[in-house]
């Protein structure tokens, strides 16, 4: 009746039911009464039962293991990327505005602001340990001011929607931006929840549309959000350090966008431009960097980042990293769309840059509108929202 069958696999229902299907299933084992038989192959089913819980869980972990490698792998650069091993090699493409020329010795900000009574660095330290500072008085007042100045450029006029997040995130949010696994060092984390100090609102902007399918005529997304970002910037040291310009926690104020996969480099343009437009509101110079391969960050496919120029310093700094990451993003956050009804849904390009970010904007204004005295001049645009046009001492 079973002759020809393969394998055990090979028993229909029926077989192994009839009194030589029970034999041939348990071999040997099946000579004896039909109790006898009976038990035998429930041994046997169990011990299948056993065997197969052991395989799943076995499965179960490699796929863990593959998942865990794969989710380090970087996103592919974009072949309009420039070749490069570090930053380095990176391309300065332009230049805007014409660095100033003093008649006297430019200030740093970390001796200007104490000069002033504007940032306190021992109070900070006492409240908060090192790497943390205490803005006072005109400080606090202009950088409340320039985030708020921002804010309505890209909603008036930039077409954003403005969105005000949670500013702590669970691992799986943080695990859809690309910050996780390889940047959870770099991440404050609640020691009993899962619950992490968000580095950037890149981070939960991301997830505002986590899981879901985009309806068509939804795309493209535009959002800005201000919040706090909280690193612990473990690389940095030496110069690097001093004064406000690399801490803990600073405020950010970020732009994000959701396209169609065939306008993302285009839409990349556009809100570099955003970002560049506060700038020259604010009369800084600046230069604009486009990232080689080997200093992309994890999820971006091209990155051009906006450094401006600070006098006192004596450098160009990063205020702004403007990306496009494709579908990296998107895939591990399961966004997608549909192009028109009842489509096959496929997946979003998602962009992002700082719009810009504080407080190295603070620092710029600071040391490029600084007066001879001492005194520091306030750009002409933040005066409406600042309500005083220079800083003096307090």
């Amino acid at each position: 009746m079973l002759r020809g069958r393969a394998s055990r696999g090979d028993l229909s229902a029926d077989d192994i039911l009839s009194t030589d299907g029970v034999a041939e299933l348990l071999g040997e084992r099946a000579s004896g009464s039909a109790d006898e038989l009976i038990e035998s192959l429930q041994t046997a089913l169990r011990t299948f039962s056993e065997e197969v819980d052991e395989a799943a869980k076995r499965t179960a972990d490699l796929d863990e293991q593959i998942t865990q490698r794969l989710s380090y792998l970087p996103n592919l650069p974009d072949p309009s990327v420039p070749d490069g091993a570090s930053e380095e090699d990176n391309v300065v493409t332009r230049q805007w505005g014409e660095v100033r020329e003093y008649d006297f010795e430019p200030q740093a900000h970390w001796d200007l602001g104490p000069a002033l009574g504007i940032i306190d660095f021992e109070r900070g330290a006492r409240i908060a340990g090192s790497r943390f500072y205490v803005l006072t008085g005109a400080a606090s007042k202009l950088q409340r001011s320039l985030i708020q100045w921002m804010l309505d450029i890209h909603t008036r006029e930039h077409g954003y929607r403005e969105v005000y997040p949670p500013f702590v995130s669970t691992e799986q949010t943080l695990f859809a931006s690309g910050q996780l696994p390889k940047f959870a060092e770099n991440v404050y984390k609640d020691g009993e929840d899962d619950v992490w100090l968000v580095p950037t609102a890149e981070v939960p902007l991301t997830s505002m549309h986590r899981g879901e399918i985009l309806e068509p005529g939804t795309l493209p997304i535009n959002y800005v959000a201000y919040t706090p970002s909280f690193r612990r910037e473990k690389m940095s040291a030496g110069r690097d350090i001093r004064g406000i310009k690399r801490g803990h926690q600073f405020d950010k104020v970020e732009i994000y966008k959701f396209t169609e996969p065939e306008i993302g480099l285009q839409e990349l343009e556009v809100l570099l431009g955003h970002a560049e437009s506060i700038l020259q509101r604010l009369e800084l110079p600046y230069r604009i960097v486009e990232l080689c391969a080997g200093d992309l960050g994890q999820a971006s496919a091209k990155t051009y980042d906006i450094e401006v120029w600070a006098p006192g310093c004596g450098e160009w700094l990063e205020v702004s990293s403007c990306s496009t990451t494709t579908d990296y993003q998107a895939r591990r956050a399961n966004i997608r769309f549909r192009r028109e009804a009842g489509a096959r849904p496929q997946f979003v390009h998602t962009l992002n840059g700082s719009g810009l970010a504080l407080p190295r904007v603070m620092i710029a204004i600071m040391e490029t509108y600084q007066r001879a005295d001492g005194t520091i001049e306030i750009p002409e645009a933040l005066r409406p929202y600042t309500g005083f046009a220079e800083i003096t001492r307090e």
